[in-house]
C-alpha cells in the first residue's frame, strides 16, 4: 500500500475506534439512565399507592379502587403479610415474582425484560403490616434504547463515511505536491539536472522536502559536471602525447633504422608516456585536493622548464622559437611541481601553436604572488574574448581560423590555478596572445 492508503486506513481506523467507544459509552449511559428513570417511576407509583392505603383494626384497607391505579400506571399488588388483598390480572410468572417480594425489604427487580417490579413495605406505628408492589412496563424504555442504539450506529456510520471521504480528499491534496515533486525529480535526474523546485526558505514539511530534493539534484548535477569535466580534461591532456607516441611508433615501423634512431624514438615514446603519467596524476591530485588543505611547494622554474620541454617538439614543428627567461635564483611557490606544469602547459601549447615566429615565457616575483607571463606574436584575442576564452568549449579567433583545438586547455589551466589560490588572466589585443598566471608564493 502507498503512504496515502496507509494514512487513510490509520485515520479511518482511529475515528472508527473512537466512534465505537463513543457509541458504546453513550448507549451504556442511556441504558443506565432509562433504568434509573424506570426505578424512580416505580418508586413514585409505590409511594402514591402507599398513600391510598389505611390500617383499620390491624387490616389494610384500600381507599381507592385498583382499576384507577392500573389505568394510571402499571400493575399494583397489595399484600398483607404474604396474602394478596389486591392484585391485577397478569401472568402467573409475574404473580409469582410479585409474591416473592411480599414481606421483604424495599427492593426492585426485573421480570421477563418487560416489567420492573418495585416493593415498598407498609408500616403502622413502626410495625410492618404489608407490602405494596408496583410494576412499570419497560416497553417504552426498551423502544427508546433500541431507537437510540440504531440511531447512534447509523450516525456513527455516516460520520465514519464522511471522515473517510474527507480524509481521502485531504490526503490526496496534501500529498499531491509530494507526488509531483517525486515525478519531477525523477524526470530531471534523467534529462535535466539544472532544473530546481525553488520553493524558497523551508517553512514546512513540503518546502523542506523541496529544499532537500534541490540539494540532492545539485549534488547529482555537480557530480555529473565533475565527471564530464574530468573526462574531457584527461582526454585533452592525453591526446597530444598519445598522438606523438603513435607517430613515433609508426615511423619506427615504417622502415629499418639505425640503433641510434630506434633509441631516439624509444626515448621520445618514454618522454611522452611520462608526460601522460604526470598529467593524469596532476589532474587526479587537483580533483582530490580539498580547499584549505595542505599543499606542496616547488620552484616555479622547474614547472616552467617541464612545460617548455613538453611543447618543445611542437614548437619545432610549428617553426616558433620558444624563449624561456628564468631568474638565477629559485622562485618558491605554494604549488606542487607537477601542478605548475599542468597549469602552464595549455598556455605554452597555445603560444607555440598560434604564434607566428616567437613565444616568450617570463617569471616575475612580486610580494605574496608569483607571476608567469606567456606571450606570443600571433593573432591575439579580440575584445571580449579575454573573458569567454576560458569557458569550456570556447575557442578564440585564431583557433577558429585554423580549426585547431577543442577549447578545453585554457579552461583547465584556469581551474587548476584557482584550485591552488591562483588565477589566469588574458589580455585582448592584435599584437599577439598575452596570458598571465598568478600563483601564491611560498
Amino acid at each position: 500500500m502507498g503512504v496515502r492508503t496507509r494514512l487513510l486506513f490509520a485515520a479511518v481506523g482511529a475515528v472508527a475506534l473512537a466512534l465505537v467507544i463513543g457509541v458504546a459509552a453513550f448507549n451504556m449511559v442511556l441504558t443506565q439512565r432509562l433504568t434509573d428513570n424506570a426505578v424512580s417511576l416505580a418508586h413514585a407509583q409505590a409511594e402514591e399507592e402507599l398513600a391510598s392505603l389505611e390500617v383499620l383494626g390491624g387490616k389494610l384497607v384500600v381507599r381507592e379502587g385498583l382499576e384507577r391505579q392500573e389505568g394510571a400506571g402499571g400493575p399494583v399488588w397489595v399484600f398483607q403479610g404474604s396474602r394478596a388483598i389486591e392484585q391485577p390480572r397478569v401472568t402467573t410468572k409475574l404473580q409469582d415474582a410479585a409474591a416473592a417480594l411480599a414481606g421483604g425489604p424495599e427492593k426492585t427487580t426485573r421480570v421477563d425484560e418487560s416489567v420492573r417490579l418495585y416493593a415498598l413495605p407498609v408500616r403502622d406505628g413502626g410495625q410492618r403490616v404489608g407490602t405494596v408492589v408496583v410494576g412499570v412496563r419497560l416497553e417504552p424504555y426498551q423502544e427508546t434504547a433500541t431507537v437510540a442504539l440504531v440511531g447512534s450506529i447509523a450516525f456513527a456510520a455516516v460520520i465514519l463515511a464522511g471522515v473517510a471521504l474527507l480524509a481521502h480528499w485531504i490526503l490526496g491534496k496534501a500529498l499531491l505536491p509530494v507526488s509531483r515533486m517525486t515525478d519531477d525529480a525523477a524526470a530531471w535526474s534523467e534529462n535535466d539536472l539544472d532544473r530546481r523546485f525553488d520553493r524558497g526558505e523551508p517553512y514546512d514539511e513540503l518546502t523542506r522536502l523541496a529544499a532537500t530534493l534541490d540539494t540532492l539534484l545539485e549534488r547529482l548535477s555537480a557530480s555529473l559536471r565533475y565527471e564530464q569535466r574530468l573526462t574531457a580534461e584527461l582526454s585533452h591532456e592525453l591526446r597530444t602525447p598519445l598522438a606523438r607516441i603513435a607517430a613515433e611508433a609508426e615511423l619506427a615501423l615504417r622502415r629499418e633504422r639505425e640503433p641510434d634512431e630506434y633509441r631516439e624514438s624509444l626515448e621520445a615514446v618514454q618522454r611522452n608516456a611520462e608526460h601522460m603519467t604526470r598529467a593524469v596524476e596532476s589532474l587526479l591530485a587537483a580533483a582530490r585536493q580539498e580547499p584549505g588543505g595542505t599543499r606542496g611547494t616547488s620552484d616555479v622554474r622547474d614547472g616552467v622548464r617541464a612545460a617548455a620541454l613538453a611543447v618543445e617538439d611542437e614548437a619545432e614543428r610549428e617553426g616558433v622559437e620558444l624563449d624561456v627567461e628564468l631568474p638565477g635564483e629559485p622562485v618558491p611557490v605554494a604549488v606542487p611541481h607537477d601542478l605548475v606544469e599542468r597549469i602552464l602547459h595549455p598556455l605554452l601549447e597555445n603560444a607555440v601553436r598560434y604564434g607566428r615566429t616567437e613565444a616568450t615565457v617570463r617569471i616575475d616575483a612580486d610580494g605574496p604572488s608569483v607571476y608567469v607571463d606567456v606571450d606570443d606574436d600571433g593573432l591575439g584575442l579580440e575584445d571580449g574574448e579575454e573573458i569567454h576564452v576560458f569557458d569550456p568549449g570556447v575557442r578564440g579567433t585564431a583557433a577558429l581560423a585554423e580549426r585547431r583545438g577543442v577549447g578545453l586547455g585554457l579552461a583547465l589551466s584556469l581551474r587548476l590555478a584557482r584550485s591552488v589560490g591562483g588565477d589566469v588572466i588574458a589580455r585582448a589585443g592584435s599584437d599577439g596572445g598575452r596570458f598571465r598566471v598568478r600563483l601564491p608564493a611560498a
